[in-house]
């Protein structure tokens, strides 16, 4: 049917915003709106401003036949300064603190509008990375995970301490307990993950990151590559067991006297410090 361009441009965003890291070529377009090529490039190209100048994410052109346009999501640093200081502020409530010094965050991850964005800006550290799934270990981490691999636009898995006879034949590992090092199981569906995944992991809360150091072993066992980790937020430990890692917030806590200091965590570092040039290379 053909359309007025003022239509176009709220249609092609819908679509391209429902669709990210696909390529869409520009023939989708020119057929489903009866337009030139032309004219679709001309409208990709006021899209693509519009993206850049409200951080909304990057808009790809690639010329040639098997061309069309991809657009990617992410977030600047000046928004996501202003999302974690909102998270800060969030959890930063001493009745929050449970035993064994975690946090509860179970009703932050039941709300759309925290989840979207911790998922926007967790997957901007991949701007360039190719991701095949995202993993998590049941069951606080799932919503964190579904969040992550929307932005993402790949398939999330969930690692269980014990499967049910439903999920079918299961791949498993053995892991010791980053603090109270104990002998701890995880598995997962062989169904669920193709062998030779690249696999970003993702918890709710971290404390010495063995469980993160247990999923990893187990992408090993299914021949694939972890390309990250990370986390909404870590807390205090006297000694981690996994050191590369990203962190949304950093909580201090104590059992008795409960949440000595919330922080932004290392975030601005592992997602910023080469955004720029990520960002560039990208469109190139």
């Amino acid at each position: 049917m053909k359309t007025r361009r003022s239509d176009r441009l709220v249609d092609m965003t819908r679509y391209l915003l429902e669709r990210p890291r696909t390529l869409v070529s520009l023939t989708h377009f020119s057929e489903e709106y009866e337009s030139a090529k032309s004219s679709i490039s001309e409208d990709l190209t006021i899209l693509k401003r519009t993206f850049q100048e409200r951080g909304i994410g990057l808009l790809e052109t690639i010329p040639g036949a098997a061309g069309g346009a991809r657009f990617t999501p992410y977030m600047t640093q000046d928004d996501a300064k202003e999302f974690v200081a909102s998270l800060v502020n969030a959890i930063d409530d001493e009745t929050r603190v449970l035993p064994g010094g975690y946090v509860y965050l179970s009703d932050i991850l039941g709300q759309p509008w925290f989840l979207q964005r911790i998922g926007r800006l967790i997957a901007t550290q991949y701007l360039r990375e190719p991701i095949d799934a995202v993993m998590t270990a049941a069951t606080k981490g799932v919503p964190v995970a579904q969040a992550v691999a929307a932005q993402l636009n790949v398939p999330f898995v969930i690692v269980r301490n014990d499967t049910k006879v439903t999920e079918g034949p299961t791949m498993s590992v053995n892991y010791v307990t980053g603090q109270s090092q104990r002998l701890e199981k995880l598995e997962l569906s062989r169904r669920s993950l193709p062998m030779g995944s690249r696999v970003l992991i993702v918890d709710d809360f971290m404390k010495a990151g063995g469980t993160i150091r247990g999923m990893a072993s187990l992408v090993k066992e299914f021949e694939g590559q972890v390309v990250g980790a990370a986390v909404v937020a870590e807390g205090r430990v006297a000694h981690r067991v996994i050191d590369d890692y990203t962190s949304l917030i950093h909580v201090d806590t104590n059992k008795d006297d409960g949440i000595i200091h919330v922080a932004a965590g290392n975030y601005a570092d592992e997602i910023y410090a080469n955004f720029e040039e990520n960002l560039e290379n990208k469109v190139k």
